[in-house]
């Protein structure tokens, strides 16, 4: 099948793009940087230079294509400037299923998040869980927003809805990713103590594979919720420790109140440096709202499988070198 991956120099984009290659697909990666981009992908992905903020470009990707992966976003959750938040999520995935649809794309797969739905603190949620209010910060308003700009620029494409847990895994790492924040201060012993709460979690490579199934499987206008399982701050970072043999686990979780003040503290200086907090109010807030996805759909309507925690941390330590 001749596929378009957007967001192919990220995170999950990447592993979409790979895991479409492996399956014997036709894949080209929509990218902004051709030269820079041509050495994280591997031989046989055909990219190509545009953004989701130029229709045109986007036309000339979409040109031909049987199925679209809509994997770009921002994934921070706290920006200086909270407009781009709609301007790339909502707009942006709208400008895409616009162009898909005019091209006659037959499918997209869009990446959401589980951020979209609701649930009582400490509670159990799947895709019968949709919030039907805005959520509360600018990152789960876009995704929101996002989803239904897609449904409502999509004319007769079918809209298959991935929405992943928090990932980890393979492929670049930022500022807010588990391998930045967790990971390697664990494994240098530099985390003495961690946040309340926890959160779903799924691994790059299945996370991939799900997107595939649901492509495959899925049916439209449905979410399908990719989380592989629930876990506190602290199992995670006792797990990249057994896992990887060395480092030191943190021996002390920070009481919500005391968390709560160091997030409105860092806020503070961010607005003044412009750079991103330590750990942001809305981070804070999700980790302890610490809900468990329910990922028992995708399971059954396509066979997907999910990454035991243990291996999906071992095969990012081993092959991201952390």
């Amino acid at each position: 099948m001749r596929v378009l991956v957007t967001g192919a120099t990220g995170k999950v984009g990447g592993a979409v793009a790979r895991a479409a290659l492996a399956a014997g697909h036709e894949v080209r990666a929509l990218v902004r940087d051709v030269a820079r981009a041509s050495t994280a992908f591997p031989p046989g992905i055909e990219l190509v230079s545009g953004d989701v903020l130029d229709p045109p470009a986007l036309a000339e990707a979409c040109a031909d294509r049987e199925l679209v992966y809509n994997a770009m976003g921002v994934p921070e959750q706290w920006l200086a400037d909270p407009a781009l938040f709609d301007r790339v999520n909502v707009q942006g995935s709208a400008n895409l299923a616009q162009a898909a649809a005019a091209a006659k794309v037959a499918r997209m797969v869009h990446t959401s998040t589980i951020n979209v739905f609701d649930a009582p603190r400490d509670g159990l949620f799947d895709e019968t869980n949709l919030a039907v209010k805005d959520k509360g910060t600018p990152y789960q308003c876009s995704k929101q927003r996002a989803e239904k700009a897609v449904l409502a620029a999509s004319g007769h494409m079918e809209v298959v809805f991935a929405n992943s847990a928090t990932v980890y895994g393979l492929g670049p790492t930022g500022y807010a990713s588990l391998e930045t924040q967790m990971f390697r201060p664990v494994l240098r012993g530099l985390l003495p103590a961690v946040p309340p709460g926890g959160f779903g979690v799924v691994f790059t490579e299945g996370l991939a594979q799900g997107h595939l199934l649901a492509a495959e499987n899925g049916r439209p206008g449905e979410r399908y919720i990719f989380c592989d399982e629930h876990a506190t701050v602290a199992r995670l970072t006792r797990t990249v420790v057994e896992v990887a043999g060395r480092g030191r686990a943190p021996v002390a979780t920070i009481p919500a109140p005391v968390m709560t003040v160091m997030a409105a503290a860092g806020e503070a200086v961010a607005r003044i440096t412009r750079r991103p907090p330590p750990i942001a109010h809305c981070q804070l807030q999700y980790l302890l709202w610490n809900a468990t996805p329910d990922s028992s759909k995708a399971q059954k309507e396509l066979g997907w499988l999910p990454t035991p925690l243990a291996e999906g941390i071992r095969r990012t330590i081993v092959e991201t070198g952390l």
